[in-house]
């Protein structure tokens, strides 16, 4: 299948940062658009000054398929070439916070007045409004405010953050559905607009299970459950022991209560009027994960997987990275490639989930170098020469 288009002709300025702004650009680009990112001259924070750290392979993966500019924005002469490039473009998003854009003279009235179609987005921890505004934030602090923490892990004990940055990049979904919904919106208006996406309001939807059991208690807030469910109110509904790892698996139907017990030898306890309903087995959780993992403990984990699945229990295996990065079917479906990188030697690239729903499996370009594009995306939009170019380099500007 020919690669995603649908955002082709759209030109993005990407000044992201770390993984949310980044997040939601990268899936831009994968869709189609010309993303351009705007990059100090010493390079996006991420990107480690060109050398191997933690955070080269998160760079790796969030800038593919992009062009790198370099700008200085904090002179006059790099504030006017970034006005020059906002005429000819679609969408501004930045991630910084709350009030940088505007301590550099680019505010969002500022830039659309330059360009009124202009979709400018700005992803924050907690809003461009409100009283928690100014607050630093980060995925874990984020966690911590949106409630996430409090619900994850195990009672009497201290709260958990999730292990992913899933503030960063909720949020960065959520960046990326504004900005085509907004996308759309201009089509019928005309006008541009401004966006303004807090990863606390794209996290809080998550605790549905959590607050539900809240007001099905009469607003008592429910205790940490480690993996059993949120609301107690299922069994099983866990991680159980293998001899090897670990299974997680989930009945949320009488039926699947009924392949359960069929797929572990016992079929006698679908007479058992104990455990005759959801609620009646949630009573008896202790009692249900016992049977469960007496089952499972006697067997590897993917003997227990292909037996449960087999069965058609909702069951997984526990995998670690390494696992998943080696996983044939997410290797087959195009979700993965393996690549030889400049820095990190043999790796693994995730796509863009939304290019293999569409079928496209193409492999992206990989990140670019810091200003790889210059001389393309200046002189292709502001049509600046080879000696205009040299001179803003000696500058610093570039």
């Amino acid at each position: 299948m020919a690669r995603l288009a649908a955002l082709h002709g759209v030109t993005v300025l990407d000044l992201g940062q770390i993984y949310n702004g980044p997040y939601a650009t990268f899936l831009m680009a994968m869709a189609g658009a010309r993303v351009i990112k705007v990059e100090s001259l010493l390079g996006e924070t991420l990107r480690g000054r060109g050398q191997f750290n933690t955070g080269t392979y998160a760079f790796a993966m969030l800038n593919q398929q992009k062009e790198s500019i370099t700008l200085n924005l904090k002179t006059e002469k790099g504030i006017t070439l970034f006005k020059q490039l906002v005429k000819q473009a679609d969408v501004v998003l930045e991630n910084f916070g709350p009030d940088t854009m505007e301590s550099l003279g680019l505010d969002s009235e500022t830039l659309l007045e330059i360009n009124p179609r202009l979709i400018y987005a700005a992803g924050s921890g907690y809003g461009r409004s409100g009283e928690q505004r100014d607050y630093l934030a980060m995925d874990i602090t984020v966690q911590a405010m949106a409630g996430v923490m409090s619900t994850t892990g195990i009672e009497d004990m201290a709260p958990l953050k999730a292990g992913p940055a899933i503030s960063d990049f909720f949020g960065g979904i959520h960046l990326y559905g504004a900005v085509v919904t907004a996308l759309l919106q201009r089509d019928k208006t005309g006008e541009g607009i401004v966006l303004d996406v807090a990863m606390q309001d794209s996290v809080l939807p998550t605790l549905a299970s959590v607050i539900g059991a809240y007001y099905f208690h009469d607003m008592e807030v429910p205790p940490r459950t480690g993996n059993k469910h949120s609301g107690l109110a299922l069994a099983p509904y866990n991680v159980y022991p293998s001899l090897d790892g670990y299974v997680s698996i989930i009945c949320i139907r009488n039926s699947h209560w009924r392949a359960l017990v069929s797929a572990i030898g016992r079929p006698e306890l679908v007479d058992e009027k104990k455990y005759e309903t959801i609620p009646q087995r949630a009573e008896l959780m202790d009692e249900v994960d016992e049977i469960v993992s007496s089952w499972t403990s006697t067997r590897s984990k993917a003997e227990g997987l292909k037996v449960l699945q087999e069965c058609g229990v909702p069951s997984a295996m526990v995998r670690d990275v390494g696992e998943v990065l080696a996983d044939s079917h997410l290797h087959d479906r195009g979700m993965l490639r393996d690549v030889k990188h400049p820095l990190l030697g043999d790796v693994t690239l995730p796509s863009s989930p939304i290019n293999i729903a569409f079928g496209d499996t193409g492999e992206p370009d990989m990140e670019p170098d810091l200003g790889a594009s210059n001389e393309a995306v200046y002189g292709e939009l502001l049509g600046l020469g080879a000696d205009e170019l040299q001179a803003l380099k000696a500058e610093r500007i570039i």
